[in-house]
């Protein structure tokens, strides 16, 4: 009985490396995303840190117009950003579950 539960806390251990190695990785996945028109472009990480932004010098003439292309830029790119962070964190964690009787629901 100890000899499992050593075995799956184990398992639980290196599943935790793989997730906190996943989540270093995804500080050098970046996304892309602009504006319909190309007017704003944002990179950010997969971790959801902005790394850069372009904005035309068009933009700069209306406070306005400039706020509402940030706003929808940056929640386009942080949910894909989401996305890919969960989708990647996922994985890991499911590869890594140990087969405990009765959780099969989480695999």
């Amino acid at each position: 009985m100890f000899g499992d539960l050593t075995g799956m806390m184990g398992k639980l251990k290196e599943t935790q490396k793989k997730i906190e190695d996943t989540k270093k990785r995804l500080d050098s996945v970046l996304i892309d995303e602009s504006s319909s028109d190309g007017l704003l472009k944002i990179t950010i990480t997969a971790n959801r840190q902005i790394k850069s932004i372009d904005i035309d010098p068009a933009l700069l003439e209306d406070n306005e117009q400039l706020e509402d292309y940030l706003v929808l830029t940056l929640n386009k790119a942080i949910g894909r950003a989401t996305q890919v962070n969960e989708t990647e964190l996922a994985s890991v964690a499911k590869e890594g579950m140990p087969n405990i009787p009765g959780m099969d629901m989480f695999k």
